[in-house]
């Protein structure tokens, strides 16, 4: 039976990096994929971009309310793949949860292999509503490790505007000109909380 799959990780966990080379994996063995990514991420727009440069073109960018089931079946009778072997998609966590069960229902009524990627919280540490659902639905679960700038495994994603550290402001906010992440540790996260002058973990 197919199954869904969360492979989460804080920010430069590889993410990305490692959806590109799945994807290559199937590519190379004649299997057919699609890469989903929500079009609530406007970064690299039609293309998954990781950090080291290779990139993958998207197949569905999901739209906020859009049947991410029928979508994906569309898509894949239009391109003509089928049998249709994995549906690999990133940044799932700005899915919504509607949208992880129709991934769900793919994998289950359709048998159709799903594969996500994306991030447990946000920079506030509150889990987004695409992964709280997938921490509930998915069969495998795996974190993908990185490392805080002070060598222990980084766990939180902490944004940067202006060079400082923030730690108010809306959910979502694309890496780019005007906001910047890193990944922290818990202890780092806490000391640059002091800093701010923030109260997110009490």
């Amino acid at each position: 039976m197919a199954k869904l799959h969360f492979k989460y990780g804080a920010m430069n966990s590889g993410k990305s990096d490692t959806l590109i080379k799945t994807a290559y994996n199937y590519d190379e063995r004649g299997l057919a994929t699609l890469t989903v990514k929500p079009a609530l991420d406007t970064k690299g727009e039609d293309w998954v971009v990781a950090r080291g440069g290779a990139r993958r073109r998207v197949d569905v960018l999901a739209a906020t309310g859009e049947d991410l089931r029928a979508r994906v079946h569309e898509t894949a009778d239009a391109q003509d793949l089928r049998p249709l072997h994995c549906v690999l998609v990133d940044e799932s966590q700005f899915l919504e949860g509607h949208q992880i069960d129709d991934l769900f229902r793919l994998a289950k009524l359709d048998g159709i292999s799903v594969i996500c990627y994306g991030l447990r919280s946000d920079f506030r540490t509150a889990m987004f509503p695409g992964a709280a659902r997938l921490f509930e639905l998915a069969d495998n679960i795996e974190k993908l490790p990185t490392m805080c700038r002070c060598g222990s495994q980084a766990e939180f994603n902490c944004r940067k505007a202006d060079g400082r550290f923030v730690f108010e402001g809306e959910q979502v906010a694309i890496d780019g000109s005007e906001v910047t992440y890193m990944s922290l540790c818990g202890l780092c996260f806490m000391q640059e909380q002091e800093s701010a002058g923030a109260t997110v973990l009490g």
